[in-house]
């Protein structure tokens, strides 16, 4: 589904010349979502960290980086909540990984993009 944006003719019966032009498909809409979740240098490197590896507990993540536990959890939220991560839980932790299926789409969204 495509957003719209109304034009409106300048008379009395707007709404009859009420037309809907089409102007932001559901790729460029996926596409903004994954840009403003790494958006943010600590979630470049998240995304980083774990495409190196499997997985990673959100405890290990915490002590790879110099800030507090809340602002990790915010940003692994960003991500997780864009769809580039998955968490899985294994109380009392949370294993994260990256979402293969997610972040390769991301990838090919942005390859057209950069193709412009």
């Amino acid at each position: 589904m495509s957003k719209t944006v109304r034009n409106f003719a300048n008379n009395e019966q707007e709404e009859e010349n009420m037309t809907d032009i089409k102007i932001i498909s559901e790729d460029q809409t996926r596409m903004a979502r994954y840009a403003k979740a790494l958006g943010h240098p600590v979630r470049v490197y998240v995304m980083q960290l774990l495409g190196s590896q499997s997985c990673c507990y959100s405890g290990d993540l915490s002590s790879e980086l110099p800030i507090a536990k809340s602002t990790l959890s915010q940003h692994l939220k960003e991500l997780k909540d864009a769809g580039l991560i998955q968490g899985e839980i294994e109380a009392p932790r949370v294993k994260y990984c990256v979402n293969k299926a997610n972040w390769k789409e991301a990838q090919d969204l942005f390859k057209t993009f950069w193709d412009i």
